[in-house]
């Protein structure tokens, strides 16, 4: 397949499925077609000033998604993350050498095929075609709470969030309740942003949060980015392989 600019293109499938999009988003075929990297990648991933303000990734997928009408900040973030994946394979190939510690605490690399990368099963009967919310009984408390899935431009409000109240309070990082106050949507019915945030900061217990953790990791659409690798001592052992800048750009 080939694009207008006469660059071969391959066509990604999501680990959505575009089951969650509205039907008139491009994304919601679940599909989506991206060029081959180009020496014009290359650079957008070696710009310092792109890696100093940590867009170099959305930068990239930009220059690599055919269809221009796709809004990127909309994607789920394991579909993003199928992106990411995508664009290491058509612009270096399958064959990725990765670091990781063994039990030792000592450097090894290992050469792992990422055309083996596999989705992580979902059942998506269990929620609502065309949005990314859905409800959730917390176990402990019984408060019946409507959450939505992680998009990208979810993720970056939270991490703007969490830059401006580090400025305030440095000295303790409210990473997960600060996740929760942008994915959780309404507490018992109330969607009032005061009423959730004041929940999750003096009541939501941590038996609840941690339920609503291993929720979000079983319903959520993603690649299964963990691997099993073998330590020189003979002993397996699960790494997890890291979608960064890194990633992207081999090692020379």
């Amino acid at each position: 397949m080939a694009n207008e600019s006469k660059f071969p293109t391959e066509v990604v499938e999501l680990p959505s499925k575009g089951y969650f999009y509205p039907k008139d988003s491009p994304l919601a075929s679940g599909k989506v077609e991206m060029k081959y990297m180009t020496a014009k990648e290359e650079d957008i991933l070696t710009s310092p000033n792109l890696i100093q303000k940590n867009i170099v990734i959305d930068k990239l997928l930009e220059s690599l998604v055919v269809d221009k009408s796709i809004n990127l900040d909309d994607l789920l973030i394991g579909d993003k993350n199928a992106l990411i994946l995508a664009a290491r394979i058509l612009g270096y190939g399958k064959d990725y050498e990765m670091i990781y510690f063994d039990d030792n605490s000592d450097e090894q690399t290992t050469t792992i095929d990422l055309t083996k990368i596999n989705e992580l099963e979902i059942d998506f009967t269990k929620f609502t075609e065309g949005t990314t919310k859905f409800d959730f009984e917390l176990p402990f408390s019984k408060k019946q709470i409507t959450m939505q899935l992680m998009t990208s431009k979810i993720q970056k409000n939270i991490e703007t969030y969490m830059k401006s109240i580090s400025k305030v309070n440095s000295q303790v990082q409210s990473e997960i309740t600060s996740r929760y106050k942008f994915i959780i949507v309404s507490v018992d019915g109330n969607g009032e942003k005061s009423y959730i945030n004041n929940f999750i900061d003096n009541e939501l217990l941590a038996v609840d949060s941690l339920a609503i953790r291993k929720h979000l990791n079983e319903v959520s659409p993603d690649l299964d980015m963990s691997i099993t690798v073998t330590q020189p001592n003979g002993v397996e052992k699960e790494v997890a392989v890291l979608l960064t800048a890194q990633f992207l750009w081999p090692t020379i």
